[in-house]
């Protein structure tokens, strides 16, 4: 698959300072699986508010040559500006498998402004998970849906510990940062 060259990911390129940010409600559209850039494109087509930080990633394919791509700093997550009609377009996508109204949204656009900044900046940036190794979780989604237990690594692999409490073994599995809440 070719990588694709890096596509606007703010629509209107001025939404986080305009009055359009603050008058209008914010919504979390949680897409299908790598379907941000699919999902940018159609709002965009639509002339729909919305805003995904993208971030570069270098890296060094199989035959050794360095490749430069372009991911959602959050995976998945694409984040919608405007009133329920816009909330409805975007829905009727396709690639939204679910969505929440953002309540804080003034605290929610200040974020996003500074992510702006510091992605414009062209410093490195890495994602941060909000899972922290040791912390108790409950799998909200997927295959493990209902399962509990601790996060004990974080190092490019997210894993949920499930234990054997009175044996003091258990098994661990790979899970993604966004199927577990914190207990």
């Amino acid at each position: 698959m070719p990588i694709l060259k890096r596509e606007p990911d703010i629509f209107p390129d001025d939404l986080l300072a305009s009055d359009l940010a603050t008058s209008q409600p914010w919504w979390a559209m949680y897409t299908l699986a790598r379907q941000e850039k699919k999902l940018m494109r159609l709002l965009r087509e639509t002339q729909i508010a919305f805003y995904c930080p993208v971030i570069q990633r270098r890296y060094r394919s199989p035959n050794g040559r360095l490749r430069t791509s372009y991911e959602p700093l959050f995976g998945n997550y694409v984040f919608v500006c405007g009133d329920e009609s816009a909330r409805f377009a975007a829905v009727s996508t396709g690639c939204v498998s679910r969505h929440l109204v953002i309540e804080q949204s003034a605290e929610l656009v200040q974020d996003l402004r500074q992510i702006q900044k510091l992605i414009s900046s062209e410093s490195p940036l890495s994602p941060e998970s909000r899972l922290a190794p040791g912390q108790r979780v409950r799998i909200r989604s997927g295959s493990f849906a209902g399962y509990e237990g601790v996060i004990v690594r974080r190092d490019k692999d997210i894993r949920l510990q499930v234990d054997v409490r009175f044996m003091e073994q258990g098994v661990s599995v790979s899970i993604e940062d966004c199927q577990a809440d914190p207990i």
